[in-house]
């Protein structure tokens, strides 16, 4: 491989900086329309990011317009940095979050969908600043890099090395054979179904910003809300919480099976394997935790989003469950009640459905339940092999024989997911956190999912932790997002040789 095409990294990010101007300039109304003062501070980001996203694209202009592997490995990641870099502008200039530290972690957590935040007075920050907020996710979910490579046609630039960069995962599934066609699928399906959420969302009690907040939060598998007490604060309207629980179901599914129900082709959805083990796995789950909470509770216990009362009552009890078990698995972050209050075998639960992951083609982030699947299913046939070691039995997957390259790179994944977690852990313990808050962080910052457990459990923030620590988890929220591989590579000396 030859050198690196420089001009068209720069003239991506330019785009990339761009479309993130223009969803500034879209926030700005909000702040006009309740005539708050932040509106010039995110208008003066908006034309910052903007001038930098057009210098990058009109100066340069490559000769050769093919974008390789390595290319697509930087543009990604790059990519982001850009994002969070300029997104953290509107914090800055506004005076809504003054610190660089709090303005990147924030900014970061949102376009890479964790949720994770260091704000402690959400219910008094200006609406423009809280739809900025929810805006880095929903950009963020589907990825601006599926957006943009949609227009890239319109530039003469090929998308693929882009797309398989965005999303690494085992599942290659497409919905068109043309990359680019099947990016506007994807965003078509995205944006109706923010719609639709937020109509129901509207319709069930949510004021209109609540609910197109909300809405994009929730198909973004995000987590932010523009209320302190998060999805709890909802505890006395029930249908709210059974609409976002759905939606969160529906954001945490592949999108291509999505297509397909949509489609009406609803047959092609249940013969997924991974559909079944994610549907079954999540009601399993969540009716052992219904139990808990019914049977087990300490009933000296007060949680402190949900009233102890609550718990009493069947219904309650199945949906908070439910609701929290979604949310965890989803990788969303959304809290209805704290589950760290409901016993210790509950937390123990949680703690680890954090790294399960939604599906593959999804916007939740994690391992993944389809890596789990392969993991399993691999682990079975080494018993086989050891009582039969001539046998040759394939890793099946879906009713089809499953690469070893796959199997080994899912093997791979994992171990080097696992490895990163347990340094990061006790690297975070050096910053002065606790064993509990330090896997905690460790395990939500790198599974994008938001609240944890100790010092950073689903009713405190990460507000606490030092510039060091924050920087750190930031890091661990980009790799987490973008799977690793498309981060870590850039770190291997054998990249950056010309051959």
């Amino acid at each position: 491989m030859g050198a690196l095409n420089t001009k068209i990294i720069y003239r991506f990010l330019g785009i990339t900086a761009m479309l993130n101007g223009l969803f500034m300039f879209l926030t700005v109304p909000f702040s006009m329309y309740y005539d708050e003062p932040e509106k010039w501070g995110i208008l003066n980001a908006g034309i910052i990011t903007t001038f930098i996203g057009v210098l990058l694209f009109f100066l340069n202009k490559p000769k050769n317009t093919n974008i390789q592997k390595k290319e697509g490995y930087l543009i990604v990641t790059l990519g982001w940095l850009t994002l969070s870099f300029t997104g953290m502008l509107p914090y800055l200039l506004s005076g809504a979050i003054p610190g660089i530290s709090d303005a990147f972690f924030e900014t970061i957590s949102g376009y890479s969908t964790t949720g994770s935040s260091i704000l402690t007075d959400i219910d008094n920050m200006p609406k423009g600043i809280l739809f900025w907020r929810s805006a880095t996710h929903w950009i963020g979910g589907m990825g601006i890099i599926v957006l943009t490579i949609a227009i890239l046609p319109l530039l003469g630039i090929g998308g693929m090395q882009l797309f398989m960069a965005e999303a690494p995962g085992p599942s290659a599934d497409k919905l068109h054979p043309r990359i680019t066609d099947t990016a506007k699928r994807l965003y078509l399906i995205y944006v109706i179904l923010t719609l639709v959420e937020f109509f129901l969302l509207k319709f069930a009690g949510m004021t209109w910003f609540d609910a197109i907040n909300h809405a994009m939060a929730t198909m973004s598998t995000g987590g932010f809300s523009t209320k302190g007490d998060s999805i709890a604060f909802y505890n006395g309207k029930p249908l709210i919480q059974y609409i976002i629980i759905f939606f969160m179901f529906v954001a945490g599914t592949n999108f291509v099976l999505t297509y397909f129900a949509l489609k009406g082709k609803v047959q092609k959805v249940f013969q997924s394997e991974e559909f079944k083990y994610y549907l079954f796995g999540t009601l399993g789950v969540s009716a052992v935790i219904a139990i808990v909470i019914i049977f087990f509770q300490d009933p000296n216990l007060e949680t402190v989003l949900a009233h102890p009362e609550v718990f009493g009552k069947t219904e309650s009890a199945i949906r908070h469950a439910l609701f929290m078990v979604v949310s965890v698995v989803t990788t969303t972050g959304f809290v209805s009640a704290d589950f760290t209050m409901w016993n210790f075998f509950a937390t123990g639960v949680f703690f680890a459905l954090f790294f399960t992951g939604g599906s593959a083609g999804s916007t939740s982030g994690g391992v993944k339940v389809v890596r789990h699947i392969i993991m399993l299913k691999n682990s079975f046939l080494e018993f086989k092999k050891a009582l039969h070691p001539n046998a040759i039995i394939p890793v099946r997957y879906d009713g089809k024989t499953v690469n070893k390259t796959i199997v080994f790179n899912i093997l791979s994944f994992f171990i080097i997911y696992m490895l990163i977690f347990i340094i990061s852990s006790v690297i975070l313990t050096l910053f002065g956190l606790d064993f509990m808050s330090a896997i905690g962080a460790a395990a939500s910052s790198l599974g994008n999912i938001g609240p944890a457990i100790g010092s950073v459990s689903p009713v405190d923030n990460f507000a606490h932790l030092s510039n060091g620590a924050k920087w750190f988890c930031s890091f661990l929220m980009l790799i987490g997002r973008l799977e690793l591989f498309t981060v870590l590579i850039l770190f291997t000396p054998f990249f950056w040789r010309k051959n």
